[in-house]
């Protein structure tokens, strides 16, 4: 019994030992929390997860957009407002929605560019036309104030027309008593020219261009009432300085996205070429009237109209992402000439009076689309309406209005920062039009 008593309280003394470090640590150490207590602090931890999650994804979308930008606004031309907004955007801060500061560590701070706006603040608003490749005579962007752009082109036209006169009288449909007058002509002309235009202001912009002129014509015809299948062939040529044109544009308003811009011009054409009535003409007494004697043709071609003139235009440009809308309508309108004379061979002159040329009509439209950030590509149509051209107040016979259609592509290829390569090629769809023109411009900014 005894052995029994002394072998529980070994036991138990044993226990107590083993036991006692474990109720000393769990003395010593620190309570555990609440559940409420628990539950704030895993608050706390998610909410400033999710604030850097939304930093996160924010910036994100910001980059990918920057990224979209110059593919969606290459058309809208430099300074474009919606590729600054959304560099701004990814410049603004990334706190959360709920207005509470995001734990997460904040980035170091990148060094501010020169230039850069305020933070939050809208920046400027680029008022200039967008810039589509160039099919008419009217450029749509002016030259920014202080800068001067040097364009030297070449252009090239062709055109042919035929015409059968019948002179005599009819037994049957099928058989003419009488004589046959066929005339075929094919004009080839190049001009080279240099225009110059500079910014006077932001909204105001001069131009000054210079041309060089060569032609050649080429008239295969059978004279009338010689009663001979024989074609005779007048070849004539010319070169020399072109008229020279002086222009200015206005930018009237502020367009943008999606209001147009409306540019207003004026172009003046000066007398400087080869005046058309002081070239000897294929005529040995008289050209027009009884006794016409030689072709009326003339034996150098000249290189001006002879005549000053001032066209009026109006062009709107209207950017629609991904196209950019442009056309214009303008009037020419050509000063009379009163005493003209007219040269003919033996250095006889032949007097013809008031010449009084009709005014021109214009109007043309197109569509602009940029192919990658360097290339660009432009579809127009651009008419004329010529009206009839009076001597001495009367309409000179067989002067009728005339209708000038002609169907345009356009390309254009940034070279460099400063030099952009344009072609364009003309096809003639009405019968007066030159069957095809080509035109190679390449403008260089200073």
């Amino acid at each position: 019994m005894q052995h029994l008593i002394v072998s529980g309280l070994r036991s138990a003394g044993l226990s107590a030992l083993l036991l006692s470090p474990m109720s000393y640590a769990r003395q010593q150490g620190p309570q555990a929390p609440d559940l409420p207590t628990q539950l704030k602090i895993m608050k706390q931890e998610l909410a400033a997860q999710r604030a850097a999650l939304d930093g996160l994804t924010r910036e994100v979308e910001a980059q990918r957009l920057l990224l979209r930008a110059p593919s969606r606004t290459s058309l809208a031309g430099p300074g474009n407002q919606v590729q600054r907004d959304l560099q701004l955007e990814a410049q603004r801060g990334t706190g959360n929605g709920d207005g509470q500061a995001s734990q997460a560590a904040p980035p170091p701070a990148a060094p501010r560019q020169a230039g850069a706006g305020a933070v939050g603040r809208p920046p400027k608003r680029d008022t200039r036309p967008p810039s589509v490749a160039p099919l008419f005579e009217q450029p749509g962007v002016l030259t920014p104030r202080g800068k001067l752009v040097l364009e030297p082109s070449v252009q090239f036209g062709y055109s042919s027309s035929n015409r059968v006169a019948l002179v005599g009288y009819t037994v049957i449909p099928a058989l003419l008593i009488g004589l046959v007058d066929v005339r075929e002509t094919k004009r080839n002309s190049i001009t080279a020219a240099l225009t110059a235009r500079t910014g006077v202001t932001n909204r105001l912009e001069a131009e000054f261009k210079l041309p060089y002129v060569y032609r050649s014509d080429s008239a295969v015809s059978r004279e009338l009432f010689t009663g001979t299948a024989v074609e005779r062939v007048f070849n004539t040529s010319g070169r020399a300085i072109g008229d020279a044109e002086l222009a200015l544009r206005y930018q009237l308003n502020d367009g943008g996205a999606d209001a147009p811009y409306f540019i207003a011009g004026l172009r003046v054409k000066s007398r400087t070429g080869r005046d058309p009535f002081n070239v000897v003409t294929d005529c040995t007494k008289r050209c027009i009237g009884e006794n016409v004697s030689g072709t009326g043709l003339p034996l150098d071609l000249p290189t001006g109209s002879g005549f000053y003139s001032a066209q009026p235009s109006l062009t709107w440009l209207f950017p629609s992402d991904p196209a950019v809308f442009f056309g214009s309508v303008s009037y020419l309108h050509n000063v009379k000439r009163s005493d003209i004379s007219r040269l003919v061979l033996g250095g006889e002159r032949e007097f013809i009076g008031e010449i009084k040329p009709g005014g021109v009509i214009g109007f043309n439209f197109g569509i602009g689309l940029a192919l990658n950030d360097k290339a660009s590509f432009s579809l127009g149509y651009d008419h004329n309406s010529i009206a009839r051209t009076r001597q001495n107040g009367v309409p000179v016979a067989g002067s009728v209005r005339t209708q000038l259609g002609t169907l345009l592509l356009g390309y254009s290829y940034r070279l460099s920062e400063k030099r952009t390569l344009n072609v364009s090629v003309g096809a003639g769809l009405t019968r007066d039009t030159p069957d095809v023109s080509l035109t190679v411009r390449i403008p260089t900014s200073f």
